[in-house]
């Protein structure tokens, strides 16, 4: 009869369990030992440290495929092979902090799409007395304007910043919020619209954050779908709208027409 233990003691002894023992069997990671007289499997002490070898590398993270090479090769492969899957490790870390961080950000509402520096800025927004439903609105623009045009968002926020520095602007983007109410052929409407175009056109840093919205290449498809996003503008709304596009075009600003729809 051979000396050993059964594969239930073994487990037990490794810290593993008998399903674990039988699934490295499979993979050939262990070889199965002989059957003694009885008809039982005993592990000996080469079976029980090939078993602790292999425990260790899985508990270490080295995915199981690469345990039975790893464990096979000469002493300079072993370190090299143990650097790259710390390596891989660290990868996995890396990864699984960044899923964290934004499980904290989701905690914080608007923190978990947007940039510090965007929330900051919809928070001023709110203190200079833009409506609830204007830093709403902003927000969402921003989401999908981060999405779909993340090279120019920065730039985006720089144009944003200035503009909120601006008391004239703020005045006028007021102004725009109240006519949305207003009955489309209210003759406020052609006055705040020259007004606008007149503040915009004197502005070039100001005038940017118009015409980057309608340049001719993939980001303008992709600006007009931000732009589009939001609740129907009104009949006043539009109105303000195409009387301000029409003055800067006037002025020779390019400003494509809208496409029938």
């Amino acid at each position: 009869m051979r000396n050993g233990v059964t594969i239930g003691q073994a487990a037990a002894f490794v810290g593993i369990t008998v399903k674990t023992v039988r699934h490295y069997h499979k993979l050939g990671l262990v070889a199965e030992p002989e059957r003694d007289g009885s008809g039982y499997r005993r592990y000996g002490s080469d079976d029980l440290l090939r078993l602790v070898q292999v425990r260790t590398l899985a508990a270490a993270g080295v995915p199981l495929a690469e345990v039975g090479p790893l464990l096979e090769t000469d002493p300079a492969g072993f370190t090299a092979a143990l650097a790259d899957v710390e390596r891989q490790l660290d990868e996995r870390i890396a990864a699984l902090v960044a899923r964290r961080t934004m499980l904290h950000r989701l905690a914080d509402g608007d923190r978990a799409l947007l940039p510090d520096r965007a929330v900051s800025l919809l928070e001023r927004m709110s203190g200079l007395g833009y409506t609830a439903d204007n830093v709403a609105a902003t927000r969402e623009g921003w989401v999908l304007a981060r999405a779909l045009v993340p090279d120019g968002f920065d730039d985006y926020l720089d144009q944003f910043e200035h503009a909120l520095a601006d008391t004239r602007l703020l005045d006028l983007s007021r102004r725009i919020a109240e006519a949305a109410a207003w009955a489309p052929d209210d003759p406020r409407i052609p006055e705040l619209a020259d007004a606008a175009a007149d503040h915009y056109l004197a502005d070039p840093a100001l005038l940017k954050t118009v015409t980057a919205m309608h340049a001719g290449t993939d980001s303008s498809t992709r600006y007009a779908v931000i732009a589009d996003h939001g609740d129907r503008p009104t009949p006043a709304a539009v109105r303000l709208n195409t009387l301000f596009e029409a003055r800067l075009r006037t002025a020779g600003v390019h400003i494509p027409r809208p496409s029938p729809r």
